[in-house]
């Protein structure tokens, strides 16, 4: 008699743990995943989603945060004379005013800004630990949650403003924030959010992941958190690039002054370095990218688990090495400094100004409330629209389009907007680089579990994690991209009704950079096409389309009769 084969660690540990009350409340069997699958798919999402740590810090820190111009030094009348020494002929001491946030920056501003995104880290950090805590916990669901990018890019440059030069201080517009968490959790705990989800039509629910995936995908092609295959152009307003980072250029919209003073617009803020001026697809960066590209669309292709993990590991793990034309620090002011905060591997920063910042004494402001609306409307439909395209890419939706936990996931993501507010960042949301490890296998909250704990782990190692490069990136929110595409298949085409306001919330996600803006165009488009039979079923309902046929009938009944006496007369007249 034969003997059965030997069962492997890995497999041995998932028997176990399936049969654990850990594996039955996660429901590990049910939803036909194991634990190590849930694990490899917690690394995934956590290593697309962790550049959140670096970009989210920096994006907030442009606001300036608690900083102001208290923080900044009184300077020399010649910048080249210390303060000590300023005495003698012709110097004065000039003490800080506003312009002391713009640049040349104060140095006792841009030292304010430094402790501040350092805070951010941290922050950015633990509100994602937590999220993700409470959405793995009592949802059961594998979807991680961290500050949204365009929300982050709205509160500092719109609401805040460039080193505070908007119309809503730092702390009032955390105090925004948190009111809008409060509503938006009250929304979601009465079920109004749910009802409101249902309202989205179908064909723009349906093409909303496809949209996502697109907008994934245009993330991963650019320069700042992508490979860098597009870039800017002032006449096509996008090109090709994937030029070296010598060939490469920052935009700012700026004013001058009739005295000839050039300064920063209000609310406008200085790009990243996102056009080239010359050597296109020539950067070493972005044919690393490729390589890993390569590594991952051939895993995937082979179905090899843990695709994404390999490109993104190997891709970064090249690009730690100094020296080189890849390198991830180069031999530059933000370089050098990004490098000694590599070397330090473990970094334990406890928070010393964002937490608890809130301010509600700008409550009485039109701005104020502005701010908190267009918060809470675009959590709405950016937030909402996200978890459930998520749902459905994992396949948990039903006819219906619910999907199991969804309660618990809504007031999931509403109660981390509140703590993220309560730690100094942006609102919290859903991520959609959830969708890298449900392709990975994730189906249960363990996932979330597991990115919860890198992050936990990220509070000591933040210096490794913040130097993961874009270009490391890109590649596999690429590739999730063509992944979520799966699903225009579902769409109607041949009905125009359908099809039109379906690709509407494709095109637009990514051209506006926005989800909400997606879907409110897709909705609004749907609305437009459907007005005429709304109103002609509301004029039925009414009973007015009732009376206009039997009026129409009467008349034509009368002209029937009219015509039929006529040719009665025409008979007579004949005969």
């Amino acid at each position: 008699m034969a003997t059965p084969p030997k069962l492997g660690i890995s497999a041995r540990l998932n028997a176990y743990i399936a049969n654990t009350r850990v594996g039955k409340r996660f429901k590990l069997a049910e939803r036909n995943t194991t634990f190590t699958t849930e694990l490899r798919a917690g690394t995934a999402t956590f290593l697309t989603m962790a550049y959140i740590l670096a970009v989210n810090a920096s994006i907030l820190t442009d606001s300036g945060g608690t900083c102001s111009v208290s923080d900044c030094t009184p300077l020399c009348s010649d910048p080249t004379v210390a303060l000590t020494n300023c005495t003698g002929a012709g110097l004065r001491v000039n003490p800080p005013n506003d312009s002391c946030k713009f640049p040349p920056v104060n140095p006792g501003y841009s030292a304010c800004l430094e402790r501040t995104r350092k805070d951010l880290i941290v922050a950015t950090t633990a509100s994602s630990l937590i999220g993700c805590l409470i959405m793995g916990t009592f949802s059961n669901l594998p979807l991680a949650l961290a500050p949204g990018m365009g929300t982050n890019a709205y509160f500092a440059y719109t609401v805040v403003g460039y080193h505070g030069s908007g119309n809503v201080p730092y702390r009032s517009a955390l105090a925004a924030i948190f009111i809008e968490g409060l509503i938006f959790l009250f929304i979601s705990a009465v079920g109004l959010r749910a009802r409101l989800a249902k309202l989205v039509p179908k064909p723009v629910r349906i093409s909303s992941s496809a949209g996502i995936g697109l907008f994934l995908a245009f993330i991963g092609l650019q320069s700042n958190q992508g490979i860098g295959l597009i870039g800017y152009s002032p006449s096509t307003l996008v090109t090709l690039g994937a030029c070296p980072r010598s060939s490469r250029a920052a935009l700012a919209p700026v004013m001058t002054a009739p005295d000839g003073t050039v300064t920063l617009l209000p609310g406008g803020a200085v790009s990243g370095e996102i056009m080239c001026l010359g050597d296109r697809m020539i950067s070493p960066t972005f044919w690393l990218g490729m390589v890993g590209f390569f590594i991952i669309a051939y895993c995937l292709v082979k179905n090899i688990k843990g695709a994404m993990i390999y490109g993104i590991v190997f891709v970064t793990v090249v690009s730690w090495f100094r020296n080189t034309l890849v390198t991830a620090f180069p031999d530059t002011v933000s370089g050098n400094s990004a490098y000694r905060y590599f070397k330090n591997i473990v970094d334990v920063h406890a928070i010393e100004t964002t937490a608890g910042a809130l301010s509600f004494s700008g409550m009485g402001k039109a701005n104020f409330w502005e701010a908190l609306f267009t918060f809470l409307y675009v959590d709405i439909l950016d937030t909402t629209g996200t978890l459930y395209s998520m749902a459905r890419f994992a396949g948990f939706t039903d006819d219906n389009g619910d999907f199991e936990g969804q309660y618990f996931a809504f007031m999931s993501d509403a109660s981390s907007i509140v703590v993220g507010s309560l730690l100094g960042t942006s609102p919290v949301c859903t991520y959609i680089e959830s969708s890298t490890g449900i392709r990975e296998g994730g189906r249960t909250g363990l996932t979330a579990l597991t990115v919860a704990g890198y992050f936990f782990m990220a509070l000591f190692f933040t210096p490794l994690l913040a130097s993961i490069p874009a270009w490391a990136v890109g590649p596999p929110l690429i590739l999730i991209g063509v992944l979520m595409m799966r699903c225009v298949v579902e769409i109607e085409w041949d009905d125009m009704k359908q099809a039109i306001p379906a690709f509407m919330t494709m095109l637009l996600m990514p051209l506006t950079y926005s989800i909400a803006y997606g879907l409110i165009g897709g909705i609004g488009t749907y609305i437009v096409l459907e007005m005429w039979d709304w109103g002609k079923d509301l004029l039925g309902r009414l009973g007015i389309r009732r009376c206009l046929k039997s009026d129409s009938l009467i008349g034509e009944t009368a002209n029937g009769t009219n015509n039929g006496a006529h040719e009665d007369v025409k008979k007579h007249e004949v005969v």
